[in-house]
C-alpha cells in the first residue's frame, strides 16, 4: 500500500475540495511502500497526520484522481539515476591518464568530468520527475556532499569489482523503483536528451537499455527489474564487455533498447574527444553593466555576431540608455539588482555555452579571442603539463601616459607569478568548473580575487600573451598611483580580514 505522511497544523476538512487543498500545502513527502505500478484498485491508502474530522483510511481511486489534478501524485515518479563516481584525489583516479596529463591533471579532468555529470542530471529534473544518487568509491558521506551538494542522496559502492558494484547498486534500487538507469562520469558526450530518452524506453517497456562506448564497453545501463546474471561473468575493462551483456541479455529473453555509442575518456588516446569538443565550443560572454552607455556600443561591435558566441548583457539598474543600445544590437539582456558578483551569477546562471568569459563593460577583447580561449582549455595531451582551470588576458590601458604602462607591467607580473589575474583581465573557464566552485561569492568588492583563490587551489591559471584593451578612467580620476595605492590597500585589507562591505565603502569615497 502507499503511505503518505502529511506534516503541519492541519484545520479539519470538511468536504473532498478541503482535503485537496490539505494536500496540496501540507504534504511533505509521499513514499511507495510496495511496487507494483500501475497501481491497482481498490487499493486504500493511509494517512497519517492530523486530518482531523476525517477516517484514516480512504478508498484509493477518489484520492488518486484527486491527487492527479494537482501532480502531487505521479506513477512516474519513482526514476532514479544512479552516478558511479569517486573523489578526485591525485593519483586515485583516472589512473590510465596520468602518463598522458600527470596525476593532479588526470584529478582535475575527472573532478570537472563530475560536476558536468552532475549539472546535466540537475538540469533533467526539470523536465522528468528523477532522483538522483552518488554511489560513490569509499565510506566519507561528508567529503562526498561537501563537494557535490546536499541535494543528492549518496550511498557507497561497497566492494568488489565493478560488476558487483553495480549489481549491489540495482539490487537495492530496483526494490523501489520501477526505472533505474546508471552511468559513470568519464563520458562528456551524455546529454540531457540521452538520459531522458534511457527513461523513456524502460517507461515503454524495455527490460533493459544500454548505451554502449566505442573501447567495447558500456556508459550506461538501465533497467525495470534487477537481473543478477547481467553482472556475472563479465571480462571488465575489456573490449568484450557490452557483447557479453548483449548475450546474457537475450538468453534471459530481455528486451533491449539501444542509446547512441559514444566515447568513454579512460585512456590517453580518448583524449581528442575533450579537444574536439572544446575546439568548437560555444562561449557566453557576461557583461555586468551599470550606467555604460558611453562605452557599451564599442564593446559589444567588437564582439558581435560571431559564430558561437552568446553575449549576455546583465544590468544592474541604469539610469542611462545602457539597455536600450544592448538590445538594439541584438544582445541579450537581463536584470539584476546591482552588484557585479550578483550580475555575474546571473550571467552565468542564465548561460548556454560550454564556457564562460566574465567581461567588463569597459573592456574590449583581442580579434580572434574566441579560439584563443578554447584552445586554452582544452587538455593539453603532454605529461610535463596540465590542464589550466582557468585563464585571462594581459592588460592594456587605453591611454599613453608613460605611469601606465608601469601599470601593466606590475598587472603582468602580479598575473603570471602570483596567478593573480582580476576582473578587467577578461576571467574565463567552463560553465563546469564555475559552478563546481560556486560561482562568484556574493560580496560587494574583491569577488574577481576570491574567485581566483579558489581557483588556485583545482589548478593553473592561463595569462595570455594577448591583450585586452580596458579604460584609463579610473586611473584618470585619482590619479595613476593614488588608484594604484588604494587598489593595493583594499587587498591588504581583505586579506587581513576586514569585511568586503567595509572595504567597499572605503573605495567609493
Amino acid at each position: 500500500m502507499l503511505k503518505y505522511s502529511t506534516s503541519g497544523n492541519i484545520n479539519k476538512a470538511e468536504n473532498s475540495s478541503d482535503l485537496l487543498n490539505l494536500w496540496r500545502n501540507s504534504v511533505d513527502i509521499i513514499t511507495a511502500t510496495t511496487r507494483g505500478y500501475p497501481l491497482r484498485a481498490p487499493l486504500q491508502v493511509i494517512c497519517r497526520g492530523a486530518l482531523n474530522g476525517y477516517p484514516k483510511i480512504y478508498d484509493f481511486t477518489n484520492i488518486y484522481l484527486l491527487l492527479q489534478d494537482v501532480n502531487i501524485l505521479s506513477l512516474d515518479r519513482n526514476r532514479t539515476l544512479i552516478i558511479f563516481t569517486r573523489y578526485p584525489t591525485p593519483g586515485k583516479v583516472k589512473t590510465r591518464l596520468i602518463p598522458a596529463v600527470g596525476a593532479e591533471g588526470a584529478a582535475l579532468l575527472h573532478r570537472q568530468m563530475t560536476v558536468q555529470v552532475i549539472d546535466r542530471s540537475r538540469a533533467l529534473q526539470s523536465d522528468l520527475p528523477v532522483k538522483i544518487a552518488v554511489h560513490f568509491d569509499g565510506d566519507n558521506y561528508q567529503q562526498m556532499s561537501d563537494w557535490l551538494g546536499t541535494d543528492l542522496g549518496y550511498q557507497s559502492q561497497g566492494e568488489g569489482d565493478v560488476g558487483a558494484r553495480m549489481a549491489r547498486s540495482f539490487s537495492t534500487s530496483c526494490q523501489r523503483n520501477s526505472s533505474v538507469v546508471l552511468i559513470g562520469t568519464d563520458c562528456p558526450e551524455i546529454t540531457i536528451d540521452i538520459l531522458a530518452h534511457a527513461f523513456e524506453l524502460l517507461q515503454s517497456g524495455r527490460d533493459l537499455v544500454l548505451g554502449g562506448a566505442v573501447d567495447g564497453g558500456y556508459y550506461l545501463i538501465g533497467m525495470r527489474d534487477y537481473h543478477p546474471k547481467l553482472f556475472v561473468d563479465i571480462d571488465w575493462s575489456t573490449d568484450r564487455v557490452l557483447q557479453q551483456t548483449v548475450a546474457i541479455a537475450n538468453r534471459l529473453n530481455l528486451s533491449i533498447g539501444y542509446l547512441p555509442t559514444l566515447t568513454d575518456i579512460d585512456r590517453p588516446e580518448d583524449l581528442s574527444i575533450l579537444t574536439q569538443n572544446l575546439a568548437s565550443a560555444k562561449i557566453s560572454i557576461v557583461i555586468p553593466a551599470l550606467d555604460e552607455a558611453a562605452t557599451i556600443t564599442k564593446i559589444i561591435a567588437s564582439i558581435h555576431s560571431l559564430p558561437q558566441v552568446e553575449i549576455l548583457l546583465v544590468d544592474g539598474g541604469s539610469s542611462d540608455s545602457t539597455i536600450k543600445i544592448a538590445q538594439e544590437l541584438g544582445v541579450r539582456v537581463l536584470s539584476s539588482p546591482k552588484g557585479r558578483a550578483h550580475q555575474m551569477n546571473v550571467g552565468a546562471k542564465a548561460a548556454t555555452g560550454e564556457i564562460l568569459l566574465f567581461l567588463h563593460a569597459d573592456t574590449i577583447l583581442p580579434l580572434g579571442f574566441e579560439q584563443m580561449v578554447r584552445s586554452t582549455l582544452q587538455p593539453p595531451l603532454e605529461e610535463s603539463r596540465t590542464p589550466p582551470v582557468a585563464g585571462a588576458f594581459t592588460l592594456q590601458i587605453d591611454d599613453s601616459m608613460s605611469s601606465l604602462r608601469s601599470i601593466e607591467r606590475l598587472v603582468a607580473w602580479r598575473s603570471k607569478w602570483r596567478q593573480m589575474p582580476y576582473g578587467d583581465q577578461a576571467i574565463f573557464l567552463t560553465a563546469e568548473t564555475f559552478r563546481s566552485v560556486g560561482g562568484f561569492a556574493e560580496m560587494p568588492i574583491m569577488e574577481d580575487f576570491e574567485l581566483i583563490k579558489r581557483l588556485q587551489r583545482l589548478g593553473r591559471i592561463e595569462i595570455l600573451a594577448a591583450p585586452v584593451i580596458t579604460s584609463a578612467r579610473r586611473w584618470l580620476q585619482r590619479g595613476v598611483w593614488q588608484t594604484t595605492l588604494i587598489n593595493q590597500a583594499i587587498v591588504i585589507g581583505y586579506s587581513i580580514g576586514i569585511s568586503p562591505t567595509r572595504l567597499a565603502t572605503w573605495y567609493r569615497r
